[in-house]
């Protein structure tokens, strides 16, 4: 069984910086492509970027230039460093491995980011 907990979340004004974390167990994050994705209100979640196993990254047009993921092999985590925050990053964020195939249903609780202007 898969379980992934985010944390690192929370309130930050425009302009500031959060990291989140993502602990997984049930799933090795060095051999499965990594994603953080994050839902707004009344929004579908996004996918924001993607680490993979040989720690490419790829990001949204929304974050490129401002947000860095990164893993710890060791520690099964997956990071994301967000700068310079605009309102319109707000939302909850959750990591997951980015492909998922049919009948994958875990997910995390997601961490809380909100942005004030």
């Amino acid at each position: 069984q898969v379980q992934l907990v985010e944390s690192g979340g929370g309130l930050v004004q425009a302009g500031g910086s959060l990291r989140l974390s993502c602990v997984g167990s049930g799933l090795i994050f060095s051999t499965n492509a990594m994603a953080w994705y994050r839902q707004a209100p009344g929004k579908q979640r996004e996918w924001v970027g993607t680490i993979t196993s040989t720690d490419s990254t790829y990001y949204a047009n929304s974050g490129k230039g401002r947000f860095t993921i990164s893993k710890d092999n060791a520690k099964n985590i997956v990071y994301l460093q967000m700068n310079n925050l605009k309102s319109e990053d707000s939302g909850v964020y959750y990591c997951n491995r980015l492909s998922r195939p049919p009948g994958y249903v875990y997910w995390g609780q997601g961490t809380q980011v909100t942005v004030s202007s």
